[in-house]
């Protein structure tokens, strides 16, 4: 077994610790031209990844160097590798840290993951959903995983997980009076939600067909926006989670503090945001990290205040931080007001971007604007064209949350969120 072998070579080497994880998946896959099957297939795989430490200079610096071994490697292979790895770990200095120990938990049981029921699952959604001559689905691609995930260290670390992870890919027409035009989606989870993704995939369809009734976006200078797709993920994990990584903070990427706002003087819904182990239908619950950590359900950020740091073993322990972990699947509370409320009187909402983003280290967002629903004097025009512009540090002070939520695979987010005084530059 390659384990033991990659084992047996690192007991007699020149390390100070070692991580090795071991990933098997077997996966189906399925691609359809509109409803028509092409191509199927069956993939087992495995992936076995060792990374070696190396005490320097006397204990003052850990180097560290990883790499991907063959599970089909010979014992001569391995040896050749890991000496490679151990001198690569030389050239890495980093202040001395220790890695994860093993810690007493209460093992859940294992999941029963049936691909195939899983597949059937995502073929009955993709069926369910109404198409008509006007807008109609193009193709698809069906991925479903059960993973199971191994991760041995040198401290006694022996865990061993087993999840599923799914993915659709479509591509959806819509076509009015000779013009025609597709729209893309990638949607990931765990297992499959049908009614979320019956009610993604009619989203979409409504959005092609408005794409094709567009008019150029109005310069409307500092405007509120709303967003409703999963583009404000690029906000919440931007300006909110990454800041909130060991990290970002060690390396001065954040100036984020415990105990002191993030927005001073907000006029608006105070952020709350959640790291979880585990959240419905996620494609990453498992109870540990890649490094063996114990993922614990924990608050980050409350009401606009920080709470509690996260991240991998080396910067978790340069801030001296307990118990902390990287974060796979985290959520954010609903604000005061409900969707309906928050799109009331006149704003912008966007619901297709050609690239949205929010920089974690400045808080500047831009967007090129493709689909937006512009409402004004009690009248929606779907209008697209132009961009948005602005930084979170003064917009954040206005932004409010819907009561009601939305998820997008191991986030959970409000389903609306609403910016005063976005810089829209139009195109007229």
């Amino acid at each position: 077994m390659i384990l033991d072998t990659i084992r047996d070579v690192l007991e007699y080497s020149d390390v100070t610790g070692y991580e090795i994880t071991d990933t098997k998946i077997h996966s189906w896959e399925f691609y359809l031209i509109r409803h028509k099957l092409d191509q199927h297939r069956v993939r087992d795989t495995e992936h076995v990844v060792v990374k070696v430490y190396r005490s320097l200079e006397g204990g003052q610096y850990l180097g560290s160097a990883k790499a991907e071994i063959a599970p089909t490697a010979s014992k001569e292979e391995v040896r050749t590798m890991i000496s490679r790895l151990c001198e690569q770990a030389a050239f890495v200095k980093n202040p001395m840290y220790r890695l994860n120990n093993r810690v007493t938990f209460q093992e859940e049981k294992p999941k029963v993951i049936s691909v195939s029921e899983i597949a059937k699952d995502f073929f009955d959604a993709v069926h369910s959903v109404n198409e008509t001559s006007g807008e109609d689905i193009n193709s698809y691609e069906i991925f479903i995983k059960e993973i199971e995930r191994r991760i041995i260290n040198s401290e006694g670390i022996d865990y061993t997980v087993k999840y599923p992870s799914s993915m659709l890919e479509i591509i959806v027409n819509a076509r009015k009076e000779g013009h025609e035009i597709k729209l893309y989606r990638n949607y990931t989870s765990g297992t499959c939600d049908k009614a979320a993704l019956v009610r993604d995939i009619t989203e979409t369809l409504r959005f092609g067909k408005d794409r094709l009734l567009c008019v150029p976006t109005p310069k409307l200078g500092k405007f509120p926006v709303i967003f409703s797709t999963s583009d404000v993920l690029s906000i919440y994990e931007g300006f909110y989670l990454d800041r909130m990584s060991a990290a970002a903070k060690y390396m001065r990427y954040s100036d984020y503090e415990i105990g002191k706002p993030i927005v001073e003087n907000p006029e608006g819904d105070m952020v709350t945001l959640y790291a979880l182990h585990e959240l419905e239908n996620s494609s990453h619950n498992f109870l540990f990290d890649e490094e063996g950590a114990l993922i614990r359900d924990r608050c980050l950020i409350r009401n606009n205040i920080p709470e509690n740091f996260y991240g991998n073993r080396q910067f978790s322990q340069y801030l001296n931080l307990d118990h902390s972990s990287i974060v796979y699947n985290y959520s954010v509370e609903g604000g005061t007001k409900s969707a309906s409320e928050l799109r009331k009187g006149d704003c912008l909402e966007i619901v297709e971007f050609s690239d949205f983003q929010c920089h974690p280290i400045t808080g500047d967002i831009a967007g090129e604007i493709r689909l937006a629903y512009w409402r004004h004097d009690g009248i929606v025009t779907p209008v697209s064209g132009g961009s948005v512009s602005g930084n979170m540090r003064e917009l954040a002070k206005k932004m409010y949350l819907s009561k009601e939520l939305r998820q997008y695979d191991s986030a959970l987010v409000p389903s609306v969120t609403r910016i005063e005084g976005v810089q829209i530059t139009g195109i007229e």
